[in-house]
């Protein structure tokens, strides 16, 4: 049996699992609160937060699994990218542990790790993994790339955002229009109540399967700001609907591209990964493609979109089967594309 721990610390969720033959027994994630005031991710704070955290998380995660410390087989945590401060907690605490049960380790790309969370099984009986080759949409706050997955190691990105991601575009529309943080989740919210056609919003045109979202940002600030003029309580009026036709754009952008990949790479099996993923709207956009394209689609569990260790603990399980060991002297990157 290989049983493997899995650590994520890289933005502003500590989190623990573990993973035994591809069986998922335990995912502990314990969110930071404090963030909420500031309307982003304070690093400082954050990194400060894992520390406090970090050795409950991984206690209750033993302990749910049922398995004791001298019971793992090797351990798997998320070297980057991410935030620097909060990846050297995780870093130095699985060092630590490794060391001192003599146990090797996997360093883990945090966006690979989302991509193959579609490994995850939550049962021996679980067989609803993708076939090699797929393509996975990886929609983040921070990524939007479409990825060719040729097996658990070789990822080759044939498309990505040149500037804003998804979820930055999600986020920043939403603080514009006052909505709080983080935006995506509210946005999603209030557009289930709202008319997707009410409002046309300009979409980029950029060769190829890359993405841009920084034009549609600017359309839809400059937009707000001309009709404020007019009516200073624009936005809370027609907030709904601003929300449903701006995610909506933002969707139309994200499957516009996809869909060309898929049709010209001929992939019929199609995948999404990312905390967008837990979008609605997407999720709908999926299935409505699957039954118009004949798309085998593939889409994460809600516990699989955001940060979590399952994914970690997953991505380590294929490392440790193909010895792809890490050094103790490997450091957290904080920049870096699959």
């Amino acid at each position: 049996m290989i049983t493997i721990l899995g650590i994520e610390s890289s933005c502003d969720d500590t989190a623990a699992a573990v993973i035994r033959d591809e069986v998922l027994l335990s995912n502990i994630i314990s969110s930071q609160k404090v963030h909420e005031s500031y309307g982003g991710v304070v690093p400082e704070l954050a990194s400060r937060a894992h520390q406090q955290n970090i050795i409950p998380v991984v206690d209750e995660a033993l302990k749910k699994a049922g398995v004791t410390k001298d019971e793992i087989t090797a351990i798997a945590f998320t070297r980057g990218p991410g935030l620097m401060g909060s990846l050297l907690v995780g870093t130095s605490f699985a060092k630590g542990l490794a060391a001192a049960l003599d146990i090797p380790m996997m360093d883990i790309n945090h966006l690979q790790a989302h991509v193959l969370a579609h490994f995850i099984k939550e049962d021996k009986e679980d067989t609803n993994q993708p076939s090699f080759p797929f393509l996975c949409l990886l929609v983040s706050g921070g990524n939007s790339q479409i990825i060719v997955v040729k097996s658990h190691k070789e990822m080759e990105i044939i498309g990505q955002t040149i500037d804003d991601a998804a979820g930055e575009a999600f986020d920043k529309c939403a603080k514009v229009m006052g909505l709080g943080y983080p935006g995506g989740p509210i946005v999603n919210k209030l557009a289930n109540q709202g008319n997707p056609d009410r409002f046309k919003f300009n979409k980029p045109h950029i060769a190829g399967y890359d993405y841009s979202f920084s034009g549609l940002k600017t359309s839809f600030l400059y937009f707000l700001r001309d009709e404020l003029k007019n009516d200073p309580g624009f936005i809370e009026k027609n907030k709904e609907d601003l929300c449903a036709s701006l995610q909506k754009t933002i969707i139309d952008i994200l499957m516009d591209k996809l869909r060309k990949a898929a049709k010209d790479l001929n992939i019929k099996e199609v995948a999404v990964a990312g905390g967008v993923s837990a979008n609605s709207g997407l999720r709908d956009a999926f299935e409505d493609h699957s039954k118009k394209y004949g798309w085998k689609i593939h889409i994460p569990k809600f516990g699989y979109t955001t940060d979590n260790a399952a994914m970690v603990a997953i991505s380590g399980y294929y490392k440790y089967q193909d010895n792809e060991f890490c050094e103790m002297d490997a450091a957290p990157f904080a920049r870096v594309t699959v």
